[in-house]
């Protein structure tokens, strides 16, 4: 079975919306607002290294598909199997990219063979996967910063409990923090 990974920049208070840019009011946020330290992007290096298939809901397609495919430095991403959930995308353009429709889609792709699927932003969607049993791990980057609303990775609404076992983590220099944790059974 193929681990499914959630990979996410995280404000102080949860907050995972427009980390690079877009709509919130704040909008680039972990680029604009913490000092950039190299070593706490290294971990976004190895998830490209080891990764074999990246998935993704709508919005977070609708955001990366027309910048990504430009960017050297996303070479493993663009060339690797992406999945898009969504009921309404019908003709994907970045190249090697599928259209799922369901979380049991999403299922069924893991137990294929293969190697791990990172899941980068799609907050509702990580969820989603969070509440079908599907998330196997999250690696967490969490900034020194609170931005008192917005998207979030976890549910609020008090259905979402889950155990998770801490495997790695960091603290650079600039306040970022780093943890991977595993969801435990």
């Amino acid at each position: 079975m193929r681990p499914l990974i959630v990979t996410e920049f995280l404000s102080l208070d949860g907050v995972v919306d427009s980390p690079g840019g877009g709509a919130h009011p704040h909008a680039g946020w972990t680029f604009k607002d913490v000092e950039f330290d190299a070593a706490a992007y290294e971990i976004k290096g190895r998830e490209q290294q080891e990764a074999s298939a990246m998935l993704m809901g709508r919005v977070s397609y609708d955001e990366f598909a027309p910048v990504w495919p430009k960017m050297e430095e996303f070479a493993e991403y663009n060339a690797m199997p992406k999945y898009v959930v969504s009921s309404t995308l019908t003709d994907p353009e970045w190249n090697n990219t599928t259209v799922l429709r369901s979380l049991d889609e999403v299922a069924a792709l893991k137990k294929e063979d293969g190697g791990p699927i990172l899941v980068h932003g799609s907050p509702m969607l990580a969820q989603g996967l969070a509440a079908a049993g599907l998330v196997d791990r999250y690696h967490l980057l969490t900034f020194p910063i609170v931005l008192g609303g917005g998207k979030r990775l976890f549910a609020t609404d008090g259905t979402d409990k889950r155990k998770l076992t801490l495997v790695e983590h960091a603290t650079f220099g600039n306040g970022v923090q780093l943890a991977v944790f595993d969801v435990a059974g």
